[in-house]
């Protein structure tokens, strides 16, 4: 399964096609979707291009690229604690959502996240449960009794560096239970997105790829929208350089 991520918590000062409003999440999904994405995790904006989790935004957002895409199309959110450090409050919000996403991803190392991903899956919402490399995540979902529960393993690899990402990649996918009853998904950020997808294809592995997590190409042009992204992830790595000049 190939996941799209319109946006992040980027701003527009990084990438200038940067989807923020809903109209504007709505048209990147459905594009992405048409070039081979098969699920979107998104990131509601307020007014001001921030990440929120207010039931308007999150609806707004939720509702416009819902009706975008086709209906098999899964539409998630992010519920970061950035957005909202307090996570009682994060709760909250979670828990007064009107329009629910089909599924969240809950960073299991920020303070909450059980607490968060009790009150998802009370409301029927599926858990993606985010596993970061160079956090203690793996070991607090190791012991949680709602690791068996969620949707699926977000593991999100930090480190950037295009020589070393892959291996990290692995290493945290050998933190993870070796009996994990759920899916993974395997990414990479900026400089690691691509050589950590490349490795997430090679070992049959949902990923993902989209403005949140690079703004290049796999030759290193700049990527001018998300359905870029896509068609290359999508792209054999045999075929990537077909064609150029040798």
């Amino acid at each position: 399964m190939l996941q799209v991520c319109p946006n992040g918590a980027r701003s527009r000062a990084e990438h200038p096609s940067l989807p923020l409003s809903p109209a504007e999440l709505a048209a990147e999904a459905a594009r992405a979707v048409a070039a081979g994405a098969e699920d979107v995790h998104l990131h509601p904006k307020d007014a001001d291009g921030a990440d929120s989790l207010e039931p308007r935004v999150v609806a707004r957002a939720v509702a416009a690229v819902r009706g975008a895409v086709p209906a098999g199309v899964r539409v998630g959110v992010t519920t970061g604690a950035w957005a909202v450090p307090d996570p009682a409050r994060r709760a909250a919000l979670v828990r007064s959502w009107t329009v629910l996403p089909d599924h969240a991803s809950v960073n299991w190392h920020e303070e909450g996240a059980e607490e968060v991903a009790g009150v998802l899956l009370e409301r029927g919402v599926g858990v993606e449960a985010g596993i970061w490399s160079g956090t203690d995540a793996a070991r607090l979902f190791r012991a949680s009794p709602l690791s068996g529960r969620v949707l699926r393993v977000l593991a999100e690899v930090t480190d950037t560096d295009p020589a070393t990402a892959a291996g990290t990649a692995s290493a945290l996918l050998a933190e993870l239970p070796g009996d994990l009853p759920v899916p993974v998904l395997l990414h990479g950020e900026d400089g690691g997105a691509w050589p950590v997808l490349r490795l997430a294809v090679r070992l049959g592995l949902d990923t993902r790829i989209g403005l949140e997590d690079a703004l290049v190409l796999p030759d290193g042009s700049p990527a001018p929208d998300n359905a870029a992204l896509v068609r290359a992830a999508r792209t054999p790595p045999e075929a990537e350089g077909a064609g150029r000049p040798a």
